[in-house]
């Protein structure tokens, strides 16, 4: 899969990633798609890594799953350090 393939696939990773996680992560959309790009580099390395994954094609469900899994970690992170912190 080349570079502007593996961008848009992040793209929409990160979107999908932050329409199925529930409540606010904060950071807006523009750091919700960087973190996407993020977290479907990491969910591919991971992959390729930990399953052998073949991530060759754009239209693969595996190459799909481990960027929406991989985005979903990143955003979880990113909510966990810099959330919203309640001062009660």
């Amino acid at each position: 899969m080349g570079f502007f393939a593996f961008l848009i696939l992040g793209l929409i990773a990160g979107t999908i990633a932050k329409l199925l996680l529930p409540g606010k992560q904060g950071g807006g959309w523009f750091i919700t798609l960087l973190l996407g790009v993020v977290g479907a580099m990491l969910g591919g390395w991971l992959g390729g890594i930990l399953f052998n994954a073949n991530l060759d094609e754009f239209w693969s469900i595996q190459s799909w799953l481990l960027a929406i899994g991989g985005s979903i970690v990143v955003l979880l992170l990113w909510g966990l350090l810099f959330g919203r912190k309640n001062s009660a």
